[in-house]
């Protein structure tokens, strides 16, 4: 049977009204003939005796005379078959007063048998919109207000259906078309995830060990990295029904619906079991719960939050529904959502490495068109610290590049031009600076580029450019190298390397500018990192002061330690712009020559620095690990007295057969 709905008692009622109306109208249910005369011809049928009676109608100033049944052939030249059991004239009256005096001389004179009023409006269809335009209206308004206070919750029903849940299921794995095929990298998170995917195609493999399903997994990590990918993929490699929710769909302006919608959307998963429940950015609900309830505790929100923690582990029983659950504030989440039993994993999704960014742009340059100068590993080198979202946007980006300049394909340079676009801004080849700016510019960004030349662990050099971008007047593109761990002698080759530009201004034009205000900051967060956090003090050695106390608004130290602290930053960065003035007084030749190429060409690569400096005394590790990757490649097979005794007999083996099929072949041939 299909469900009640209000909208059926709405329609109802305006049937049941309009069928009274109807039924109440003669000018409607009324099927005989009538024709149009004049006043004359009407007072001659009268005075004839022609009119059994007469109804008049004020308000539109006519009158009809039904005519008896005798007369019918007389006035209609048809029979009483044809033109109906009351046919009629119509006729236009000017007087209503001297109407009514001829009717009433009539009826004396008993020429007709009564006459009456009626002053309905002659076209139907105009009273039912009049008479009902009040109440269309009031229901017009009724529906929109409904509507909108539902906010379109579980579909119709607007302010009834408030309640339920919002989630979009997912009966079929086929639905949602992604799988673990689409997620490139992550090798950790997916093992952890497919697990889970496992578990509910095959319980009793796990279930004959002793083991249970956990009953929820949280996906943790920075913005863009995969999180909701991941939960899709889960999807449609589970093949169980999947409902998809937002935190922020249980969040409303009623009182009570959040923890309803909870609810509800539970006891659709039970009744769909085993199935898979995810709810993404659960921050937005399950942020933790005040300590001071008089201090602007949101009430709806925690209620919201007590009925989820209830229902994911209460005194009902969730057999077979699982809950994935998404978050990058983590630090936010209420500990009892957190505990073993509600979400036993916490599975982090962090940023892609080097061979995780080489998948990712794999799985993004499928279906564009790329020339073979296309290198994915220098893209993969060149992107560090992007995410999954940055990268496809790079290969968006790219793309777009290439059709600006009408490519057929696009090539290495659009690619670089596109990470240049994202990390950078956009060039602003318009902006005017004079000769003296210029040349400024230039023994900045020259001073970074022989610094890091020549610095040991300063990051690889990959072209240098005056042209300004974004905010900044000119920029300096690195190679960095991903490490697990970081020296204080790598720490120190950065620092110095960054204050190499203001440490040329000073040098070389006499004066400095605002122009390595970003570079300072750097620095001296590096410095502090390396002192408060890190512990490579002289003064203060192997002490951590870091604190991750929420609200706690007091440091982890005294003033007298934060001025060795500070006094510590001061010599440390002083020492490093020191190294620096050192090292481009001794190569100052180089360095100018590099200022007037840039100067010139507004933009140079390594291959310049290089043909400056000469090549670079130490190698990076990334290039290292290049090396010893293509060595690998071009190693040669291993020979086959090198193998052992039982893989020697197999190749013998092969080998025999392949010459008797030979041989049969070659007499066949024969």
């Amino acid at each position: 049977m299909p469900k009640f709905n209000m909208n059926w008692l709405y329609i109802l009622v305006l049937i049941s009204l309009a069928v009274m109306f109807f039924a109440g109208n003669d000018s409607l249910t009324n099927s005989s003939a009538s024709v149009k005369k004049d006043y004359t011809t009407f007072v001659d049928y009268v005075n004839k005796g022609y009119a059994a009676r007469v109804v008049v109608n004020k308000k539109a100033s006519t009158a009809k005379m039904y005519v008896k049944p005798e007369f019918i052939r007389d006035v209609f030249k048809a029979s009483a078959k044809q033109v109906g059991t009351e046919p009629f004239i119509n006729v236009e009256i000017g007087s209503v007063d001297n109407l009514e005096n001829f009717l009433n001389q009539a009826m004396k004179e008993k020429k007709i048998g009564s006459y009456s009023y009626d002053n309905r409006s002659e076209d139907g269809f105009m009273d039912i919109v009049l008479s009902f335009l009040p109440w269309i209206i009031f229901i017009v308004i009724w529906f929109w207000l409904m509507n909108r206070m539902g906010g379109g919750a579980g579909g119709g029903g607007g302010i009834f259906n408030v309640g339920k849940s919002k989630a979009k299921l997912y009966e079929k794995s086929s639905d949602m078309g992604i799988t673990f095929k689409d997620v490139a990298g992550q090798a950790g998170a997916k093992q952890e995830v497919q697990e889970i995917v496992e578990f509910l195609k095959n319980p009793q493999k796990y279930t004959d060990l002793g083991g249970k399903i956990p009953k929820g997994a949280l996906l943790v990590g920075p913005p863009g990295t995969g999180k909701t990918l991941l939960a899709k993929a889960v999807a449609g490699e589970a093949g169980v029904p999947f409902f998809s929710m937002s935190g922020s769909d249980f969040v409303e302006m009623f009182v009570g619906v959040g923890a309803s919608r909870v609810r509800d959307v539970f006891h659709q998963a039970k009744a769909k079991s085993p199935c898979i429940i995810f709810i993404d950015e659960i921050d937005a609900v399950g942020r933790a719960r005040s300590k001071n309830p008089a201090m602007g505790g949101n009430d709806e929100r925690e209620n919201t939050l007590n009925a989820l923690l209830t229902e994911m582990d209460g005194f009902g029983t969730n057999s077979g529904v699982i809950v994935l659950a998404a978050t990058n504030r983590v630090d936010m989440l209420d500990s009892a959502l957190l505990r073993a039993g509600r979400f036993d994993r916490q599975i982090h999704v962090d940023l892609p490495d080097l061979s995780e960014r080489k998948a990712i742009f794999n799985v993004h340059l499928q279906g564009k068109k790329i020339d073979n100068t296309v290198d994915v590993d220098l893209l993969s080198r060149q992107t560090p610290g992007f995410s999954g979202a940055d990268i496809a946007n790079v290969c968006n980006e790219a793309a777009l590049i290439a059709a600006r300049h009408n490519s057929k394909a696009i090539g290495k340079q659009d690619f670089l031009d596109a990470v240049d676009r994202i990390i950078g801004g956009l060039e602003k080849k318009t902006k005017v600076m004079t000769a003296e700016e210029k040349r400024s510019i230039a023994l900045h960004e020259a001073g970074h580029a022989t610094i890091s030349w020549f610095c040991r662990y300063a990051n690889p050099l990959i072209k240098v450019t005056i042209v300004p971008r974004g905010q900044a007047l000119g920029a300096a593109w690195y190679l960095p190298e991903e490490r697990q761990i970081t020296t204080k002698e790598q720490m120190l080759d950065e620092m110095c390397s960054l204050l190499g530009g203001r440490a040329a201004e000073e040098l070389f034009t006499g004066h400095i500018s605002t122009g390595a205000m970003n570079d300072l900051e750097r620095a001296t967060k590096s410095a502090y990192g390396m002192i408060a956090y890190a512990g490579m003090s002289e003064k203060l050695p192997n002490i951590c002061y870091y604190n991750n106390q929420e609200y706690q608004f007091t440091r982890p130290y005294s003033e007298t330690t934060a001025k060795i602290m500070d006094d510590e930053v001061l010599k440390m960065i002083n020492e490093q712009y020191a190294r620096a003035k050192e090292i481009l007084t001794e190569h100052k030749e180089g360095h100018n020559e590099l200022a007037e190429l840039l100067i010139s060409r507004e933009v140079i690569f390594a291959e310049d620095v290089e043909r400056i400096f000469g090549k670079r005394p130490w190698v990076s590790r990334s290039q290292e690990i290049m090396e010893a990757n293509a060595e690998a490649e071009k190693s040669e097979e291993p020979k086959l007295e090198d193998m052992p005794e039982e893989v020697r007999k197999a190749q013998a083996e092969f080998e025999k057969g392949n010459q008797s099929e030979k041989t049969e072949e070659a007499e066949k041939s024969e």
